[in-house]
């Protein structure tokens, strides 16, 4: 295995995943749906690279929920089980940023409360379900 790198760490990842579901409540709270989404989709995404690493992945890309946890089944198949959840987020990380994502609208106008509250929610299974299988230092 090669040596660790900082960026690899995944109590990092783990510590960032924690700040950016914590904004998207705010977010979701102070009517910014669009941003809470894509921060939810960026917390789940964050925890499942966070996993990767913590097992050894040298390298994890991409932004897809549906493709990480796809690598991390390599790991431990019960992400098969997490798969279709998650990937509802994948929409999240794109056009909630953008206004070319959306015809005819922007994506601050195109997302509501409903949206926020599920991403976030989401986020959390993803955390719920990943954590457990996590062993990060001084963890016993």
């Amino acid at each position: 295995m090669p040596p660790e790198r900082d960026g690899d760490r995944p109590e990092r990842w783990l510590k960032q995943a924690d700040h950016d579901i914590e904004d998207a409540k705010f977010c979701s709270e102070g009517g910014r749906h669009a941003l809470a989404c894509f921060l939810a989709q960026q917390a789940a995404e964050k925890t499942v690279t966070a996993y990767l690493y913590g097992r050894g992945a040298d390298d994890v890309w991409g932004h897809s929920l549906s493709d990480l946890c796809e690598d991390a089944m390599a790991f431990d198949p019960g992400f098969d089980a997490l798969k279709p959840t998650a990937a509802l987020l994948d929409k999240y990380f794109e056009m909630t940023r953008y206004p070319t994502g959306l015809p005819g609208g922007i994506p601050a106008e195109a997302y509501d409360r409903e949206d926020a509250v599920r991403a976030v929610q989401i986020a959390n299974e993803v955390a719920d379900f990943v954590r457990p299988r996590m062993e990060l230092p001084g963890e016993e």
